[in-house]
């Protein structure tokens, strides 16, 4: 994390309490807090009667009851989700089982880069690889229902098949991950890709929406100038990688140890793949070399002359 962005930590949402946080917009948040989820995942449904949900969260029964509670009397046409990270969609199942839902996605889950000879990917155990949506979304795909009309976004690097999609009536923008009020995203190769993610964040920083509903944590507020501010905090940690390359450190994890001062030791090892990330890019845009084919986690770096 850092505290060059004016991240807002304060969230009062319980798990499983029914919040209204846009006039067509209602939020329950799922009991699974980590330091990876903050207080647990958002799960979202649009419109009154007829309605949608975005991302239905975690395979937890008490959230899917809560979900499917808080829907009572009401009829869900359509299932959004923003990439297939456990703690965001596996609960399609459940939820789709109840109401006979058409799930909508970019497409099952796949790593944003093929896997080198030999390579794991250590992120294999938190993606959903069962989730394929009935009908899949690209850039700029518009689907609508009773008095609501939301749009694909493409929004690669966190996850491949990452999608935000806009809400038109309430001029807003569900985020997933990709961009949250509390911490920056986490961006971890092969699984996401650092060159992909700064894209997708240079074409939200020129949408007109204030506002994103993220998948965990409370609202983004002005945030087109919240995206500009992601956007500065990846070219100054790339900076900093750069730098400190610069003073011959050569390996991931002494320049983690260098670069993320008082880090929660459980992060160490995303933040060992977002410098990886951050890593791709540079070894890509000729910047920087690698001892090996390809940057890995284990490789040793140094400065392009």
């Amino acid at each position: 994390m850092s505290e060059d962005i004016a991240f807002n930590r304060a969230f009062d949402a319980p798990a499983g309490r029914v919040d209204e946080v846009s006039p067509l917009v209602r939020r329950i948040v799922a009991p699974n807090p980590s330091p990876f989820t903050f207080t647990g995942t958002c799960s979202y449904i649009i419109g009154r009667g007829q309605v949608a949900i975005v991302d239905p969260g975690p395979d937890d029964p008490a959230h899917v009851a809560a979900l499917l509670h808080a829907v009572r009397n009401e009829t869900v046409t359509h299932v959004f989700i923003t990439h297939t990270h456990r703690d965001h969609s596996p609960a399609t199942g459940a939820v789709t089982a109840a109401t006979g839902a058409v799930t909508l996605g970019e497409g099952p889950h796949r790593p944003a880069r093929p896997l080198a000879i030999g390579e794991v990917n250590p992120l294999d155990a938190s993606a959903d690889t069962d989730f394929a949506p009935d009908i899949r979304l690209a850039e700029g795909d518009t689907i609508t229902g009773p008095g609501w009309t939301m749009t694909a976004l493409a929004t690669p690097g966190h996850c491949a098949n990452h999608l935000a999609f806009a809400l038109r009536e309430d001029e807003l923008l569900f985020s997933g991950d990709h961009v949250m009020a509390w911490a920056t995203s986490i961006v971890a190769p092969p699984d996401g890709a650092m060159g992909d993610y700064i894209r997708s964040l240079e074409k939200l920083a020129h949408r007109e929406e204030r506002t994103y509903l993220p998948g965990h944590g409370g609202p983004v507020t002005d945030a087109p100038g919240f995206v500009r501010d992601y956007l500065a905090h990846r070219m100054a940690r790339e900076a900093a990688i750069l730098r400190a390359l610069d003073r011959e450190v050569e390996t991931i994890p002494d320049l983690v140890r260098g670069i993320y001062i008082g880090l929660d030791p459980r992060l160490v090892g995303a933040a060992s793949l977002t410098v990886l990330a951050h890593l791709e890019h540079l070894v890509s845009s000729g910047r920087v070399f690698t001892d090996g084919p390809m940057p890995a986690i284990t490789g040793r770096f140094r400065r392009a002359a």
